[in-house]
């Protein structure tokens, strides 16, 4: 299973709809272009389809682009659409809970807790 570890710099999703139609060419050109973002960057950019059945995860591998595609049989992805701004950040995390079913603009993970002694 490809799944993005937790230690993923950035994720980048684009708010709107993309024509699946476009490659690693055309998405490259569109986070460069339309997101103002550097797509050489170490970080993913996401794109989701008209109908929210399809994810498009575009990044940089030391030498090449990757182009990795989820297709829901089924269901919907849960898209953050109440956004103002064209471009949403989220945590590596936040994106597989988004590959999992789950609705990132309502779901809040527990803070992370930090000790040095038990004593």
């Amino acid at each position: 299973m490809m799944r993005p570890s937790n230690d993923i710099p950035a994720v980048y999703l684009c708010r709107d709809p993309v024509d699946f139609r476009r490659g690693i060419n055309g998405l490259a050109v569109l986070v460069e272009d339309t997101l103002r973002m550097n797509p050489f960057a170490e970080q993913l950019y996401i794109f989701c389809n008209r109908r929210r059945n399809q994810i498009k995860v575009l990044y940089w591998e030391a030498n090449g682009f990757c182009l990795w595609q989820k297709r829901l049989e089924k269901s919907r992805f849960y898209w953050p659409r109440k956004s103002s701004e064209e471009v949403v950040t989220l945590t590596a995390q936040q994106l597989n809970w988004l590959l999992d079913g789950y609705d990132i603009s309502r779901l809040q993970p527990h803070g992370k807790l930090c000790y040095t002694s038990v004593l």
